[in-house]
């Protein structure tokens, strides 16, 4: 109960706290702590989707040289994935 009269002396005087308390301290670093981890995350991730992008990139060049190959040798660059089979374009030029 002093506690409490102590406090009220203080507030009545004018007085005002000079610290927070132990719990408010070590919730506010908590606080901090975690939202610091979280940003760091969020920039790690930033960082793979960068580097992820240029790989689709690179892969999606690497894809385009291939098909030209293809086209070149097989005059058509439509080929399953699945076998491998080449899909020719059929001439539908029927004369009646």
């Amino acid at each position: 109960m002093a506690k409490n009269t102590t406090k009220r002396i203080k507030q009545l005087r004018g007085e005002k706290p000079e610290k927070i308390n132990n719990e408010q301290l070590n919730k506010l670093q908590s606080t901090i702590n975690t939202l610091n981890r979280t940003q760091m995350q969020i920039g790690t991730l930033q960082t793979n989707i960068h580097q992820l992008s240029h790989n689709v990139l690179d892969l999606n060049e690497q894809l385009s040289l291939m098909q030209i190959e293809f086209e070149k040798e097989y005059g058509t660059n439509d080929i399953s994935i699945v076998d491998g089979t080449i899909n020719y374009q059929e001439e539908n030029v029927k004369t009646n």
